[in-house]
């Protein structure tokens, strides 16, 4: 349900914020700080009248196109355009897929701390793009593969040592297609990842017919269990984390399921296994 008041006080706030001369805008006979109502309207392509009424509070219920259309006029970032949707609509708005630009040095420091827990960031189309040490020992070897092909489904279909290393490996795949057809779903990204479908589907006949199935899944939490070429049986309880900030990525962290397997993470780790 819109709350018209506070939709109001927001974009009067929001607007006397920007920078004029951001926008390529005057900065003479301006009386006050921000950009003027009929700049807002003319860059969003609404009304000026209809605008003034919006922050008037009196404006009605707006649309979607309209908030989707301030938002890029006044450059809000994500966490302030979904803000705008919760005020003006009473729901967050339609996903927009972006792809992400990397990480920050403070989160891949977040994935090093976890010294003996393997652990790794993905994004909303299941490409791996930052993981640790362990991960490095007890994962896949995204490191060696180039920067394009570090995705969690090209390798789950197409390594075959990835493939031997699970303990039940349709199973593992069943759940990596539901979960991954949910998180692009959810992410706005079918058009994006359509070229990596149609390979995989070209290439795999397993995966076609598990993407045929049109199941989705969470992916929230869980245990694996992997072959090892070195320490043999490695079970881990699995977790995973939305990034503050980042909802393109996930964190997903694997911890060992027992004292012996942590022994084993820690002698990789460590290099007493080699």
């Amino acid at each position: 349900m819109a709350d018209c008041g506070a939709l109001g006080a927001y974009l009067r706030d929001r607007r006397a914020k920007l920078d004029p001369a951001s926008f390529g805008l005057s900065l003479a006979r301006r009386r006050t700080p921000g950009l003027r109502r009929e700049e807002v309207a003319q860059r969003a392509g609404v009304s000026a009248t209809w605008y003034t009424w919006l922050e008037q509070g009196r404006g009605g219920a707006p649309s979607a196109d309209a908030l989707e259309r301030i938002a890029r006029a006044m450059m809000l970032t994500d966490v302030e355009r979904e803000h705008l949707f919760l005020l003006g609509l009473g729901r967050a708005p339609e996903a927009r897929y972006r792809a992400p630009d990397g990480i920050s040095p403070r989160l891949q420091r977040v994935l090093d701390v976890l010294r003996f827990c393997p652990a790794f960031i993905r994004t909303a189309t299941w490409d791996v793009i930052a993981w640790n040490r362990a991960a490095a020992l007890v994962m896949p070897g995204y490191a060696a593969l180039p920067e394009g092909r570090r995705n969690v489904l090209r390798v789950m279909f197409g390594d075959a040592r990835v493939r031997a290393a699970q303990a039940d490996w349709h199973s593992v795949a069943r759940y990596v297609v539901a979960s991954f057809r949910a998180d692009v779903a959810r992410a706005g990204a079918a058009r994006e990842v359509q070229s990596l479908v149609d390979e995989l589907c070209a290439t795999s006949a397993e995966f076609a017919e598990m993407w045929r199935e049109n199941d989705v899944q969470g992916h929230g939490d869980g245990v694996k269990v992997l072959h090892h070429p070195v320490v043999g049986a490695l079970a881990m309880e699995f977790s995973g984390f939305a990034v503050d900030g980042r909802p393109d990525l996930t964190l997903v962290i694997y911890n060992p399921a027992s004292e012996a397997d942590a022994a084993k993470v820690r002698g990789l780790v460590e290099g007493r296994l080699f």
